[in-house]
């Protein structure tokens, strides 16, 4: 069954396709180009979703979007790629579930959020930093700093800064996996660029390359 995955190149979506590929689906990658600061979709670093794509073996659509005219956009592409259910990497946040969950009852395909209402008692997180590679893209939450960018995310969970959700569900920040042990292939970053506006910051990947992995990884 073909389905589209919303695909931003964070560990939640990864994880979303991990889950799609499981069920024995056939994902295909629809990742969004939104403006800055979107309140639905991530945007540090979605073009770089392109190695992830390789590393993965999947097909990938990209949708440039704007707040008024996603939903519109995203309909018409998962209807013209024949796709038969939406999975997204949705935790928490009612605000994006609703709205993904609009577009599948609008076409009268399924909605399948895999990571829906998971926490650590789920013992998700710890697979996450056990087999995913995964590094800190964006921060924007009182307590989280320049420092934390382009840094694992182990970091983020080793501060435990109140009020910050473990997964960065609330907009807290943004992440990028750069291997995973579905990747046929690790994405290894060379280049990265900071900008911290003393609240919020970005690590945009200005080069990054895919590596053989190591036989015995």
């Amino acid at each position: 069954m073909k389905v589209a995955v919303l695909f931003s190149g964070g560990k939640d979506s990864v994880f979303a396709t991990f889950w799609a590929l499981f069920q024995g689906f056939e994902p295909v990658l629809v990742s969004v180009i939104p403006p800055e600061y979107s309140m639905m979709f991530h945007h540090p670093n979605v073009d770089k979703t392109k190695l992830q794509a390789k590393a993965l073996g999947l097909k990938q659509i990209f949708v440039k979007t704007t707040e008024e005219n996603w939903h519109q956009k995203l309909k018409e592409t998962f209807k013209r790629m024949g796709a038969k259910a939406i999975v997204a990497g949705a935790i928490a946040s009612e605000y994006q579930r609703r709205r993904i969950d609009r577009i599948g009852e609008e076409l009268d395909i399924p909605t399948f959020a895999p990571l829906w209402h998971k926490d650590l008692g789920d013992q998700l997180l710890p697979e996450l930093l056990k087999y995913f590679e995964i590094k800190v893209m964006a921060v924007a939450a009182e307590g989280l700093d320049e420092k934390f960018l382009d840094q694992p995310y182990m970091k983020i969970i080793e501060a435990n800064v109140k009020g910050v959700h473990p997964f960065l569900e609330g907009g807290e920040g943004e992440t990028y996996v750069t291997d995973a042990p579905f990747f046929k292939k690790r994405i290894e970053i060379l280049k990265t660029s900071k900008n911290w506006d003393g609240q919020r910051g970005v690590c945009e990947i200005e080069k990054a390359t895919l590596r053989t992995k190591s036989k015995n990884k």
